[in-house]
């Protein structure tokens, strides 16, 4: 019978703890507060986490499903121990081992050793002696010893100096964050750009704009494509801009803030060489004792992203509205047919990619309530749910991550326009009746609207029974340009840029006469 184990290290401390023999296993002997343990001789872990994978089989994800966040770790290990060197503590030979170890996971090697699962008690130890373990025995491999060989590099005494996980865990995960963001926003930026992309493609074609489900006044839907994506850039703004909170980190708070067992400078030190391995501006916050027992960071980010899945299922709801019908609904865009779209009724095509990229947000949307609950619930001066914290705000950045680029690629790059659509309906409507206030006065475009709506006729239609305007005035009207911008005034012109310019200096010299 072969067994196929989704994670095979696991498998190596399942067959050790109940004594099975399905394969031949060597182990060595390690100990921690609760006594010894038989660890798999040729695991990169240790002790702890052992112990941790008995405890906390809960999701099945593990550390080394987000990359960045594994790398994360490397990185500010890196930082601690660098900054311990300088500092006379950590020995030349044991920082060119753990550099070593630390750029090798940097550069994406032994990230399958990181396997605690992202739901855990203990407010991260877990997750943090994992990378402790995992860490030093790359370190002992590569300066030539055994896995396991703990006086020549220790987990807790060399990778773990002058720290506490309650200021590496908080500091990996903004840094995994932030590494994350960038990917996201790069996406979102695609996305906007295909949006855009459509505007100028779209720019030319009437329609009619509407307001609380019914018929307002004309624009184009070029205008309504470019708004989708200046919708996006706006909350890529925010996105970018909420960053500055995960800058702020805590290396050197140790266990509450006061930096108990962290040498003088030690704290100032690590945010430098963290600021230059990550390359982000990351800088030491102003109260460590706040920093640690507060999650004022991970809330902003989230409220972030919790404002960029607002405006992408806004978005994604109204492509879905537009694209109703054929014959029944709004019908004025269609969407990519990439899926038949029913078991039951042949030919339906379903918008399933805005449905997709909806339900990626109504998860983001409420991943940032679990962010607020978590943080809100910390006691005193540590705050036990980093990891439930961690967990949603990482997942909502795969979700983006992944969902964004499909969203653009299989729906919105592919969007076509129903331009006889368009046409019927600004013609029918009532809507642009709007648009002659100016030339007919608002008493009788009125009139106008009220007989249209009785009568089923068109606007235009009646225009052209009462004669009320000549075919050239009509075909001036429907000019895309001056049906969907300002209404300019009898006898008046608008200031060229220069003049308004000089317009602006010519008011400083008076001011300076008045004076």
């Amino acid at each position: 019978m072969k067994i196929k184990l989704r994670y095979p290290a696991l498998a190596l401390i399942i067959v050790s703890s109940v004594g099975n023999s399905l394969f031949a296993q060597t182990t060595r002997t390690e100990k921690d507060l609760l006594g010894e343990k038989q660890i798999p001789a040729d695991a990169y872990y240790g002790v702890q986490t052992a112990r941790a994978l008995e405890n906390f089989q809960v999701s099945g994800v593990p550390t080394s499903f987000y990359p960045d966040y594994v790398k994360a770790y490397a990185m500010v290990k890196l930082a601690a121990a660098r900054a311990n060197a300088e500092d006379g503590r950590l020995k030349p030979e044991k920082l060119a081992a753990i550099e070593k170890a630390c750029l090798a996971v940097m550069d994406g090697k032994y990230h399958e050793h990181f396997l605690v699962d992202l739901y855990q008690g203990g407010a991260g130890t877990s997750a943090n002696m994992n990378a402790n373990e995992v860490l030093a025995n790359i370190a002992l491999e590569m300066s030539g010893h055994k896995k396991g060989e703990y006086q020549f590099i220790e987990p807790h005494d060399d990778l773990n100096m002058g720290q506490s996980t309650n200021d590496v865990y908080p500091t990996t995960l903004h840094v995994a964050m932030l590494l994350h963001n960038d990917k996201v926003v790069k996406e979102a930026r695609a996305l906007s750009a295909a949006f855009h992309k459509k505007g100028d493609e779209f720019k030319n074609l009437l329609k009619l704009g509407r307001t609380e489900g019914q018929d307002a006044v004309p624009m184009t839907l070029g205008q309504e494509f470019h708004a989708f994506g200046y919708q996006i850039d706006a909350a890529i703004d925010a996105l970018v801009k909420s960053e500055a909170y995960l800058y702020e980190e805590n290396m050197g708070a140790t266990a509450i803030g006061t930096g108990i067992t962290a040498s003088p400078g030690y704290a100032e030190k690590c945010a430098v060489h963290l600021a230059k391995i990550t390359g982000k501006p990351m800088h030491l916050s102003k109260d460590l004792v706040a920093a640690t027992s507060s999650m004022q960071g991970f809330v902003m980010f989230s409220g972030a992203m919790k404002n960029l899945a607002i405006t992408l299922s806004k978005i994604s709801s109204d492509l879905i509205f537009l694209a109703s019908g054929p014959r029944t609904g709004i019908f004025e865009i269609n969407l990519p047919p990439i899926q038949p779209g029913s078991s039951i009724m042949p030919g339906k095509v379903n918008p399933v990619m805005p449905e997709l990229m909806n339900e990626i947000c109504f998860k983001a949307i409420g991943n940032d309530m679990t962010v607020t609950m978590a943080s809100q619930d910390g006691l005193l001066q540590l705050n036990a749910y980093e990891p439930v914290v961690a967990v949603a705000i990482m997942e909502s950045q795969g979700l983006f991550f992944k969902g964004i680029p499909l969203f653009r690629k299989q729906c919105i790059e592919g969007i076509t326009a129903n331009e006889k659509v368009l046409k019927h309906y600004m013609e029918r409507s009532v809507g642009i009746v709007t648009a002659l206030n100016p030339v007919l006065g608002y008493d009788k475009t009125t009139e106008l609207a009220k007989e249209a709506l009785q009568s089923d006729k068109g606007i235009l239609e009646l225009i052209k029974e009462k004669n009320l305007l000549t075919d050239a005035q009509i075909k001036e009207l429907m000019d895309p340009a001056k049906l969907t911008a300002p209404t300019p005034i009898a006898g008046a012109s608008a200031a060229p840029a220069d003049k308004k310019a000089s317009g602006g200096k010519k008011n400083k010299k008076a001011k300076s006469k008045t004076k």
